[in-house]
């Protein structure tokens, strides 16, 4: 089963009639928009899924919502849907961080397995991004004494160096050392360790 929201934004009706129908078949949730304003009016940055972007559209086009979006912080795959001629525009979008484009007539199938891939992509992203979230938030909740214990731990120092070194005793670095692997959730200074390769 296909998790996410595929955003249709095209002004042809017939056309987002068509795609909604093909990704709902494909068990693929649709939302359909007849404008660039109307996307607007509705969108929130706290809404995921994947766009399909209709590049030429009457009043603002596909790319003008797409600088609009990215302008916004939008980080929502986008697929451009093109005419022959708008492949250097879509190519153009691409560069500025649009995911693909599609040219029209467009193959059902082809069209469905980029939006489904688009999807998988943002479901790691949003997986990616809460984890960083969680990281940063356990970071933040350490007092100064705690992320200078976890410096030195992170470095491969035994807790008497850690001591000797701070100007406190050992039983206070054990302290700190109890905490601050609360804190952040492990056990040991490699989980640690590995924990905060992820902010690289």
């Amino acid at each position: 089963m296909n998790t996410g929201v595929v955003f249709i934004v095209d002004d042809d009706e017939a056309i987002r009639d068509a795609l909604a129908w093909l990704f709902q078949s494909r068990g693929v949730a649709a939302e359909c928009f007849a404008s660039a304003e109307a996307f607007l009016d509705a969108w929130g940055p706290r809404r995921s899924g994947c766009m399909l972007l209709d590049i030429r559209m009457e009043a603002m086009t596909g790319l003008e919502l797409f600088d609009r979006l990215c302008e916004m912080g939008m980080k929502l795959p986008v697929i451009f849907l093109t005419g022959h001629g708008d492949v250097p525009m879509a190519v153009s979008a691409l560069k500025k961080g649009a995911r693909d484009f599609v040219e029209k007539p467009f193959n059902d199938n082809d069209l469905v397995d980029k939006v489904i891939d688009a999807l998988a992509w943002e479901a790691k992203r949003l997986e990616s991004d809460a984890d960083a979230a969680s990281l940063a938030a356990r970071l933040a909740a350490l007092t100064l004494r705690e992320r200078q214990v976890m410096d030195k731990v992170l470095a491969g120092k035994l807790n008497k160096v850690i001591a000797d070194d701070l100007g406190i005793t050992m039983r206070t670095v054990e302290v700190h050392r109890a905490h601050l692997f609360e804190k952040m959730g492990v056990k040991t200074a490699v989980e640690l360790a590995q924990l905060l390769s992820q902010r690289r």
